[in-house]
């Protein structure tokens, strides 16, 4: 009654083709959705903490006054990042 297949889409590639475009379509959709969820609540923003800024500011400010050396600032830094 509708062809061959038992979806009755027809016979041909046309069927699998509507399949798969269908499966596109929806992780598209979900990939759109968790990536604009994201960006609204700034989650994508992870390569660096805040508090990883601030500590080495900190640690630039004591260098800059003299309160340690090269050395100690190069280790403390190589432990901050």
């Amino acid at each position: 009654m509708w062809g061959t297949d038992m979806m009755g889409w027809g016979a041909g590639w046309g069927g699998g083709m509507f399949g798969f475009v269908h499966l596109v379509w929806w992780a598209l959709l979900v990939v759109g959705v968790v990536v604009l969820i994201r960006w609204l609540t700034g989650a994508g923003n992870v390569m660096r903490r805040p508090d990883d800024d601030r500590a080495l500011s900190i640690l630039k400010e004591r260098y800059a006054r003299g309160e340690i050396d090269k050395a100690e600032f190069d280790a403390r830094k190589r432990d901050l990042v």
